[in-house]
């Protein structure tokens, strides 16, 4: 039995427990996309499948809507999988459980996936309806959008027929979305000289913990803290007393603020007590400087197996000055859209082991030249500490058009069903729209979503009433969608 089956409306939530149910992790949405079209051949709709494994359905017009503009949902397969260390879970096999928990639906120690898991079942919710008026109908599910956007990236002209896309990927209901942030990732390779460990030398494990991550755009004015300068901090601090580095693995993905980050790392024996002081000094120090932000950081040191090598002194000093530099958060705020973020860096992943580096960032920003520029600015810090560098998967911004059709609609279709104006937004996250606007260059393009908090963490959710407001938003602007050209 679902925890959902009660929840209204009851077609969308059935089929996001559906979507729940099949391990789809960004790169692996081959067994959700089946599922889909499994879905298309019951209710006898037209399908097809893209080249690049995006997959589109297609609904016609209910009677009397023929003459209404074609209307795109559009929505991503993947999902964030993301858990917390303790929870046993393997996202290549396990499905999500979701649970309600008061006026929302979680899941537990991991993410929900309801980023876009509820946008996808809202297609299908409206795929499948009989009751609800509509024009022309595609339904579109890309791929990968959370960790490259390849999807997306690989659309082709003419694989889609509408002209007013319904992008269904935000995260805050009573909010239309008509701009995004493009981004770039930056990735760096270096090496560095082993030693032998000295004779006599203590090891421990250092843990950094209980911080609340979230999506590195849209939660990235928050000032939570990031595990991996927190770990560096401590490193630099076990340095001053003769603290040496065997390795250290710091976030797991490019979109997700870090929250856990380790390291083990060997002292000498007469050291060894000064360890747990810096420890809880550390501790304390990150506690007060996220003490509004982000109080439940814990900075833990247990003592280890012994390791046989050490990174170099030489290198461990040029590295840790090198992660120190790495910027990350808010780098500007946007000076044409009051309380935006326009560029940001998110400092995700950081790996030392074995004699290899290996530093991740994702770079973004509301302007294309900024987000190049932003980019640029890590590549030469990086080259500086001699590393190989690479920037991958560079994708543009979503230019606002105040002047659109479809958000005119949108916002009378809001004031009408609710009472209240909604909420006219740019966000600093990486919609699809920017990709597939230059594919589809003359599209009246708009996002909308339920309230989902969290997203791209353990803490993720999805409140509830807000899933049926989304619904209602969404029916009533497929029943008002303007007239073909």
């Amino acid at each position: 039995m679902s925890a959902l089956e009660n929840l209204k409306p009851a077609s969308l939530w059935n089929h996001f427990q559906d979507i729940c149910d099949i391990p789809h992790p960004s790169g692996q949405e081959a067994a959700l996309r089946e599922h889909l079209i499994a879905f298309a051949n019951k209710h006898e709709l037209e399908y097809s499948v893209d080249e690049t494994g995006n997959l589109i359905i297609r609904k016609p017009a209910t009677p009397g809507m023929e003459d209404r503009a074609g209307v795109i949902l559009q929505s991503h397969m993947d999902m964030v999988p993301q858990k917390n260390a303790d929870t046993d879970h393997n996202f290549e096999t396990d499905a999500i459980v979701p649970w309600i928990d008061g006026e929302w639906v979680k899941a537990r120690g991991t993410t929900l996936g309801a980023d876009n898991g509820i946008g996808m079942a809202a297609s299908l919710a409206v795929l499948e309806s009989r009751e609800l008026k509509h024009g022309p109908v595609e339904a579109l599910f890309t791929i990968d959008e959370e960790r490259s956007m390849a999807g997306a990236e690989g659309l082709k002209p003419g694989f889609v027929n509408g002209t007013v896309l319904l992008n269904l990927d935000t995260e805050e209901e009573g909010e239309l979305y008509v701009g995004c942030a493009g981004g770039v990732d930056v990735l760096a390779d270096s090496t560095y000289q082993l030693e032998d460990v000295a004779a006599g030398s203590k090891f421990f494990n250092l843990t950094v913990k209980g911080l609340l991550g979230g999506h590195s755009g849209c939660d990235i004015h928050l000032q939570r803290g990031n595990a991996n300068r927190i770990m560096v901090q401590i490193l630099k601090r076990l340095q001053a007393i003769g603290g040496r580095i065997v390795e250290i693995d710091g976030g797991s993905l490019s979109n997700a603020i870090p929250r856990e980050a380790f390291a083990v790392v060997a002292i000498a024996a007469d050291k060894a007590e000064e360890v747990a002081a810096i420890v809880d000094l550390q501790q304390a120090t990150a506690r007060k400087a996220l003490a509004e932000t982000d109080a439940g950081v814990m900075v833990l040191a247990e003592e280890a197996e012994a390791s046989t090598q050490i990174m170099s002194a030489q290198d461990q000093q040029k590295f840790l000055d090198l992660f120190q530099c790495v910027h990350n958060g808010v780098d500007r705020m946007s000076e044409s859209v009051a309380g935006v973020v326009e560029t940001s860096n998110n400092f995700a992943i950081m790996r030392v082991k074995e004699g290899k580096v290996f530093v991740h960032c994702f770079a973004r920003s509301l302007s294309d030249d900024a987000t190049t520029e932003m980019g640029e600015r890590l590549c030469s810090l990086f080259r500086l500490a001699g590393c190989d560098v690479r920037q991958e998967g560079q994708f543009p911004g979503w230019k606002p058009n105040m002047d659109s059709a479809i958000l005119a609609s949108m916002k009378d279709t809001y004031q009408d069903l609710f009472g209240k104006e909604p909420e006219v937004k740019v966000i600093h996250a990486g919609l699809e729209c920017g990709l597939l606007g230059g594919i589809y260059p003359t599209w009246d393009m708009i996002s909308i979503g339920p309230t989902i908090c969290f997203p791209h963490s353990p803490d993720e959710k999805v409140e509830i009433e807000s899933v049926e407001r989304f619904w209602t938003l969404l029916s009533e602007s497929l029943v008002r969608a303007p007239k073909a050209a």
